[in-house]
């Protein structure tokens, strides 16, 4: 018989083992991590500990990503809460970037919005080009680069030379009228691998307290 017949027969016969009890207690089968021969309810043993290993390893990530999503959760609310006190857009805007570079430690932090007034002085409504409008316009998810896109590396000055990751997040009311930039030296802080749940919310969140706040809001 083949081998694949014996587990078959084995699986459709599970009284052979309460008819053939003393040859399990009897069978000696190899050691999974040595040369030397063991008996088969060791084996089932060593199996069942490989893989209660392999269940603490796995529930160990799933709390430490809980824990993860948690703190990011409760860096949301205060932003949030920060927006909702903001008295304008200008505070708004100020109240983005504090967060986004205390709390959320992200080291470089960059907003630039086209619907402001004519001639407003405020960083955030220096000129942008048209491409990057429309770049913003296209996005329905938030981008991951590892290099500047368009003239947004301007946008950090000097600094930009050095940033290895960013992330693009369209702001939007009925069409995109402001792009977020965040911006690191570190290659791996933004990766195209990682996801942008929260960074479609953040998106969102500011997306919307922007708005609300209007153009001319402060």
């Amino acid at each position: 018989m083949k081998p694949e017949q014996v587990a078959q027969y084995l699986q459709e016969h599970p009284e052979f083992f309460e008819h053939y009890a003393d040859l399990m207690a009897n069978l000696y089968i190899p050691h999974p991590h040595g040369g030397r021969a063991i008996p088969i309810a060791e084996r089932q043993m060593l199996t069942l500990r490989d893989k209660n290993k392999l269940l603490e390893s796995k529930l160990a990530e799933l709390i430490q990503f809980g824990e993860q999503n948690d703190a990011i959760s409760d860096k949301l609310h205060r932003l949030t809460l920060a927006l909702i006190a903001a008295g304008s857009r200008a505070a708004a805007v100020h109240a983005v970037r504090y967060h986004l570079r205390e709390d959320f430690s992200v080291p470089h932090v960059e907003l630039r919005l086209w619907d402001g007034p004519a001639g407003d002085a405020a960083p955030e409504y220096a000129a942008v080009s048209e491409e990057a409008r429309v770049f913003a316009d296209s996005l329905n998810q938030p981008y991951i680069s590892a290099r500047p896109m368009f003239d947004s590396a301007r946008w950090f000055g000097s600094e930009g030379e050095r940033l290895r990751s960013f992330a693009y997040v369209p702001l939007r009311a009925a069409k995109a009228f402001g792009l977020l930039v965040l911006a690191s030296e570190d290659a791996q802080r933004f990766y195209p691998e990682m996801g942008t749940l929260y960074l479609k919310r953040l998106g969102d969140l500011v997306g919307a307290a922007l708005a609300a706040a209007g153009a001319d809001g402060g």
